[in-house]
């Protein structure tokens, strides 16, 4: 049973007492799937996994650094559905409903079912007629949302309208899906997935070494042999995998299981997130540590979305200086922009 509500947690025996609880879901969606209601530990008030999906009280405190729309979206929406931040690129949002609902989440403001929804017919439209009519766009991004909650014959149709555009060359998928709900990968969604005929890549989202289940190491492979290549994103969270042990085993989870680290995220300013949120000097140490850790095919490359619709910034990198109390980041155009101080609660 997919648990949704406050009551349904206490049922779930996941949470004690829902007191507040129901406040929370009025503002973020709850969603959590059998698949992830079996990883968790009720018995542990520190489970990672519970961390990332049971809501708590802590969510209805927002800093005020933290913004409805951390990372500028909207911004560069030119229509509804797509964001066109980088020339070559655009995201492609035909769904903000997702099987689970981090409570992280960055788009938290715009996902479940008091959402954006789902795209109509006549915006689904206008977004792939505005892919068709910018020639410069090589890649689409499929995220939300969480695409692969649309059925494999809605996901099919999609794929073939992008075949027909010849400048799209890269397909691309963020997803929970392989995680959270590993039934869901059949050969029917493996075979919509590549229907555009293009080179589809797949980014698969964990955070904990624990999300790979049995079931989810298998839905994993069933991708793989079926022709997608797949990359991994994570986001850098307290409590969850601010440890370098954890981070290591997490990395080295995703190469075992054929997928390419690729970024790990430090956590957006998205409201009722503070308590999640790692400074930038301490995740920089982390991903220092794992150098020496682990092999080169395990590091993933530490970004920072930089508030207000600026794009991502290696912070690993030269692209941040500062501390704590002052950072500077530079985005990929050359402008510097300041990021505040985390702030504690």
């Amino acid at each position: 049973m997919l648990i949704k509500t406050a009551r349904d947690l206490v049922d779930a025996g996941l949470v004690a007492d829902a007191t507040g609880l129901d406040a929370v879901a009025a503002k973020y969606a709850i969603g959590i799937t059998p698949a992830v209601a079996a990883l968790i530990d009720a018995d542990d008030p520190t489970d990672p996994i519970a961390r990332q999906f049971v809501p708590s009280t802590r969510e209805l405190i927002t800093t005020p650094d933290e913004r409805a729309d951390p990372i500028g979206d909207l911004t560069h929406s030119p229509v509804e559905g797509i964001v066109h931040r980088y020339p070559d690129r655009v995201l492609l949002k035909a769904v903000h409903v997702c099987p689970v609902y981090c409570r992280f989440c960055f788009r938290r403001e715009m996902v479940g079912p008091q959402g954006l929804g789902t795209l109509t017919g006549p915006e689904l439209d206008a977004a792939v007629g505005y892919v068709a009519e910018h020639p410069k766009i090589w890649e689409v991004i499929l995220t939300g949302g969480d695409p692969l909650v649309l059925s494999p014959r809605r996901l099919r149709e999609l794929m073939e309208r992008l075949a027909a555009i010849e400048h799209v060359k890269i397909v691309r998928f963020h997803t929970r899906v392989p995680v959270v709900e590993p039934e869901r990968i059949d050969a029917a969604m493996i075979a919509a997935l590549k229907a555009s005929g293009k080179t589809t890549y797949l980014a698969v989202h964990a955070n904990h070494p624990r999300e790979f289940s049995q079931d989810a190491r298998a839905a994993i492979g069933r991708l793989v042999d079926g022709g997608i290549a797949l990359i991994s994103q994570s986001v850098l969270l307290r409590g969850v995998n601010d440890d370098v042990e954890t981070l290591a085993a997490l990395m080295k989870a995703f190469v075992e299981n054929r997928v390419k680290p690729y970024y790990l995220h430090h956590l957006d300013l998205a409201p009722g997130t503070s308590h999640f949120r790692v400074g930038i000097a301490e995740g920089q140490a982390l991903v220092t540590a794992l150098r020496g850790r682990i092999s080169g095919l395990a590091q993933p490359t530490y970004v920072l979305d930089i508030p207000g619709g600026h794009g991502k910034a290696d912070i690993g990198a030269a692209s941040i200086v500062g501390g704590d109390g002052c950072f500077t980041v530079r985005d990929w155009q050359g402008g510097e922009h300041s990021y505040p101080p985390k702030h504690d609660i």
